[in-house]
């Protein structure tokens, strides 16, 4: 579990009009372009929140830095298992709730065999990955985002239960309440703008 993670959100307009197998290429070339991409421009490194690229493929696509993950996936992980230790615990429709956010974004779910993305994405050839770890189109973003909005209101009911079944004071990843919740309100964020522009989500490896 030692790769890292970059979240996305893009314009479905302009990568969805390319075949999927071409897809990753248009958004790694837009991405990474000289003095136009999100590299190599001499602007400092954002912590926390959106970091837009110059140039004329700016319009399309964002990146969301997390405050304290470091662009690690193992923040992520760890965030999907604090929540199986703590979800028989939870109240029905937190738990509901939360297991569809999760589930639909970085929870490999009891059987660690839960998919976050869509079918078609990006290329459904077997065996093929293509860096892929979070692929979510416009319609899955919105109803992603309307679970959020809907767990939201209720997160501060999961404390006791994170107390006494979750919380790992000595840990590295989310030792706190707090700590947990601050990132699913960072991927709360990065619905709710996805959801507000009619875009995907995409989260690639490095």
């Amino acid at each position: 579990m030692g790769l890292d993670i970059t979240v996305m959100i893009v314009d479905w307009s302009w990568l969805g009009e390319v075949p999927p197998r071409e897809r990753l290429s248009r958004l790694r070339d837009a991405w990474y372009a000289d003095e136009t991409g999100l590299w190599d421009h001499g602007a400092p490194a954002v912590k926390g929140g959106w970091e837009w690229p110059r140039g004329p493929d700016g319009a399309f696509f964002a990146v969301y830095e997390f405050l304290r993950t470091c662009g690690s996936f193992k923040a992520h992980f760890w965030a999907g298992e604090r929540w199986e230790s703590l979800r028989d615990h939870a109240d029905p429709l937190v738990r509901t709730g939360l297991d569809a956010l999760l589930l639909g974004l970085i929870w490999g779910g009891p059987d660690g065999e839960a998919e976050h993305t869509d079918p078609g994405f990006f290329c459904d050839e077997p065996g093929v990955s293509y860096g892929l770890l979070v692929g979510r189109s416009p319609d899955s973003v919105r109803e992603l985002a309307a679970t959020w909005e809907g767990v939201r209101p209720r997160l501060g009911g999961l404390r006791g239960a994170f107390d006494e079944h979750a919380a790992v004071p000595a840990a590295r990843w989310f030792p706190d309440f707090e700590a947990f919740t601050d990132l699913l309100e960072e991927w709360g964020r990065v619905l709710t703008e996805a959801a507000r522009r009619g875009w995907g989500v995409v989260g690639l490896s490095e």
